[in-house]
């Protein structure tokens, strides 16, 4: 099991910055891909940024060159710094990892976390 929990939310003013942080808990072993998502009212969720273990971190075409993925393997935190920060960037954003053990997909969400850009 891995717990997930979010911090860093807010109210922000557009173009603003903002640094999201979700912290992991629990079972590492198999760690294969970890991630942030949004979903915003009346919308799906859709993934924001993402990172295969051992691989490059891509970005939603939306967001690319104002947010920035990284993580603190020592912590087992992964953030999200948002920089210019637009009104449409207004929603719960919530980090996800996935593990694959012995051929099987877990997939882990955190509770999410508000993020509201408005002047």
């Amino acid at each position: 099991q891995v717990q997930l929990v979010e911090s860093g939310g807010g109210l922000v003013q557009p173009g603003g910055s903002l640094r999201l942080s979700c912290a992991a808990s629990g079972s590492m072993f198999g760690i294969n891909r970890m991630g942030w998502y949004r979903q915003a009212p009346g919308k799906e969720r859709e993934l924001v940024a993402s990172i295969i273990t051992g691989g490059s971190t891509n970005y939603a075409d939306s967001v690319k060159g104002r947010f920035t993925m990284s993580r603190d393997n020592d912590k087992n935190t992964m953030y999200l710094q948002m920089n210019s920060l637009k009104p449409e960037d207004t929603a719960v954003y919530y980090c996800n990892t996935v593990r694959i053990v012995f051929g099987i997909q877990y997939t882990y969400w955190g509770q999410g976390t508000q993020v509201t850009v408005a002047s």
